[in-house]
């Protein structure tokens, strides 16, 4: 579990100092104020670890570890070069990055300077690699570009960030079976039942929902649905149950709010079962369905935190985090939707 992030001079933050809570974390702001680049940096923490530990025989090492960690934020962020993520202003500007986790060994520092091509300079060293897996849902679903995407984003140039990629590797494991598979049945059913039908992936590498009348082949199955049937695929393997991250930027783009309600309660019951949740949203009904949920008595002993991303006086965003939305101050974007409310109730009487 991802404990503390601490960055400074990083795109739009000046300095930020984030500490995620167990179960969700809920990233508010507006567009443009940083809610991806957040997730992206996350995820390339963790998506480095997570796939160096793979291919090592041996625990971290600086030299190597600088080399990987660069190449991933390049590839997720797709900078023309890595210092164009350092904050800028007039002069030279360094970004600091520090990730802290509950498990001591996998602690991270890196820096790079506004004149950096492709490298980093690693201030901590971890001393052991995850071995849990970190899942990062863009606001595209990837199901309908899944056959072949890997294979051709691997051997040709493709700009595309690297997010999309990884995720349609996890989309392509194989179901999970065995001790842990009445557990993955219990999350997948709801999900499931909001399809209508589940999800197959056939020899050829096409994804299909099958319901009570066939098979559908995905580009034919409403997007929304689409979105759901990602995660659907992936708790079906396993990749979301237990531990592990699931990062998720704006869950509710492209869904009914029916369908918002069932992703509300199922990242939750994720994160109850041992994945740690992060998403990026601006929606109100969104939040207010977390909200509503968290009341219930299944969710009441949930370890959230949601953060409030705002344009600071002195320039770039300031991050404001607590226990419940009234924490994190106010969210233009939020506003606008009560304010809209207040207008519609206004107009019919």
């Amino acid at each position: 579990m991802i404990k503390k992030l601490k960055i400074t001079n990083f795109t739009v933050f000046p300095e930020a100092a984030l500490t995620f809570g167990r179960n969700l974390n809920v990233i508010v702001g507006e567009n443009g104020a940083g809610k991806t680049h957040i997730l992206k940096l996350i995820y390339s923490i963790l998506a480095t670890s997570w796939e160096e530990g793979r291919k090592a025989s041996a625990g971290p090492t600086k030299a190597g570890l600088q080399r990987a960690l660069a190449d991933k934020l390049v590839n997720v962020f797709r900078p023309e070069a890595l210092g164009r993520l350092a904050r800028r202003r007039q002069g030279r500007e360094r970004c600091d990055v520090e990730a802290s986790f509950d498990n001591r060994d996998l602690n991270i520092g890196f820096s790079f300077a506004t004149q950096s091509k492709s490298e980093v300079s690693l201030d901590k060293v971890p001393t052991s690699w995850s071995n849990t897996a970190a899942v990062y849902l863009p606001t595209r679903e990837l199901m309908t570009i899944y056959p072949n995407f890997v294979s051709i984003y691997e051997s040709r140039y493709l700009e595309f960030e690297e997010t999309w990629r990884d995720t349609c590797v996890l989309l392509g494991e194989p179901l999970q079976k065995g001790p842990r598979e009445a557990r993955v049945r219990e999350l997948l059913s709801p999900l499931e039942e909001a399809m209508g039908g589940s999800i197959e992936l056939d020899r050829n590498g096409r994804f299909y929902l099958r319901t009570s009348s066939g098979r559908m082949e995905m580009p034919l199955v409403a997007e929304g649905l689409r979105k759901l049937g990602m995660l659907a695929r992936l708790v079906a393997t396993g990749a979301l149950l237990d531990k592990g991250y699931l990062i998720w930027d704006e869950p509710e783009a492209n869904l009914n709010p029916r369908l918002i309600k069932r992703i509300a309660r199922t990242m939750l019951e994720l994160s109850m079962h041992g994945a740690q949740v992060i998403i990026a949203t601006h929606s109100l009904f969104l939040l207010r369905e977390i909200e509503i949920l968290l009341a219930d008595r299944a969710f009441r002993r949930a370890d959230v935190r949601f953060f409030g991303l705002q344009s600071a006086p002195e320039g770039g965003i300031s991050v404001q985090q607590g226990k419940a939305v009234d924490e994190i101050g106010d969210i233009a974007s939020l506003d606008e939707e009560l304010e809209q409310s207040d207008r519609f109730m206004d107009a019919e009487t």
